[in-house]
């Protein structure tokens, strides 16, 4: 599907699949199946000690689905984006839809750190995270895993495993095994629909 045209009705079909997009710089789309995928414990991310100690102190508010475009925008680097304006625009839309979902964490009414993602069944896919504060993104994932398992979510994936990942508690399952997840969890049902919190 390179050079695809992104619509929500691709990307509901991609993520029911185990697929994901990623965006080119000639703003293009290739698809992408990873070997092996990474996964959170729905249970919750590991948190070390200096984190529950974070967590502890407080001085930040955490919301749901308030700005998820602002989080999307925020999520983008200095160079090698693989989120185009086209992503935006079509995450956009499945945010609307109600099935993108964004987590935000605030310190004196700034957004210091935020994650973005798709619900499709009792399956998240976290797409990407940033903090402009120290520990913010963690506590995003963080308050994100807990809404999902608050709201019924059976699996929570990460996608592609990396260092920072597997520190928080992330592993990594055969492409296989996440199939059959797809399967007995996947699009027949939205979670999200269920009476969420909205703030903490």
């Amino acid at each position: 599907m390179h050079g695809a045209q992104l619509t929500p009705e691709m990307l509901l079909y991609a993520y029911s699949i185990g697929i994901f997009p990623m965006g080119d710089d000639d703003g293009s789309v290739d698809f992408y199946e990873p070997r092996l995928r990474a996964l959170f414990p729905i249970e919750g991310v590991r948190v070390s000690r200096s984190l529950a100690k974070r967590i502890r102190r407080g001085g930040f508010r955490i919301t749901f689905d308030r700005c998820y475009e602002e989080v999307m925008r925020a999520c983008l680097r200095p160079d090698g984006n693989w989120i185009t304006e086209d992503f935006i625009r079509v995450y956009g839309q499945i945010h609307r839809q109600g099935w993108g979902h964004s987590c935000e964490v605030w310190i004196d009414g700034q957004l210091v750190g935020g994650i973005y993602g798709v619900g499709v069944g009792a399956v998240f896919s976290a797409e990407s995270m940033f903090h402009r504060e120290r520990d913010m993104s963690k506590i995003a994932l963080w308050a994100m895993v807990e809404q999902c398992r608050h709201l019924g979510f059976r699996v929570f994936d990460a996608q592609v495993q990396n260092p920072h990942l597997e520190s928080l508690g992330a592993y990594e399952v055969p492409m296989a095994e996440y199939r059959a997840m797809l399967l007995e969890f996947g699009p027949q049902a939205n979670f999200w629909s269920t009476p969420a919190r909205t703030e903490w």
